[in-house]
């Protein structure tokens, strides 16, 4: 996540879902905004053109590198739900392992469809990340 995928944008986070063309794409991404929204108790923002982020935090690495980040967040994206939760994955094999069907990246989670997965550990995976993050960046609302 660099350059302008890091970037708040004034673009409307609704608008945004409700232009998402696949049906059911759609309605994940309802479902999982509100699901975000109750986790967080944070107000949607875009951060670029396809990221909806709850929260932010700022950090400066040791090579001097700093910028601003959502601090969790998902992207409805053609393939997939792209699930953003920024310490990444590392300690989380047993909520992985009861999750259902996904695959990882370094921060990012893939789910094809949310019925593919148990929410109740989707709310348990963004809580851990956010408190994980907020244990090395301070986080604040958006």
């Amino acid at each position: 996540m660099s350059g302008a995928m890091t970037v708040q944008t004034d673009t409307d986070p609704m608008d945004f879902i409700a232009a998402v063309e696949h049906p059911t794409r759609r309605a994940d991404a309802q479902t999982l905004d509100r699901l975000f929204r109750e986790v967080t108790g944070w107000t949607p923002r875009m951060w670029g053109p396809t990221i909806i982020g709850y929260g932010a935090y700022d950090y400066v690495y040791e090579t001097g590198h700093s910028g601003s980040c959502l601090a969790t967040g998902f992207s409805p994206r053609k393939a997939n739900q792209v699930l953003y939760i920024m310490p990444g994955y590392l300690a989380l094999g047993d909520q992985l392992e009861r999750l259902g069907k996904h695959k990882t990246g370094k921060a990012c989670l893939y789910i094809n469809k949310l019925a593919d997965v148990d929410l109740d550990v989707v709310r348990e995976i963004i809580t851990i990340g956010v408190e994980a993050l907020s244990k090395k960046w301070p986080v604040t609302a958006t």
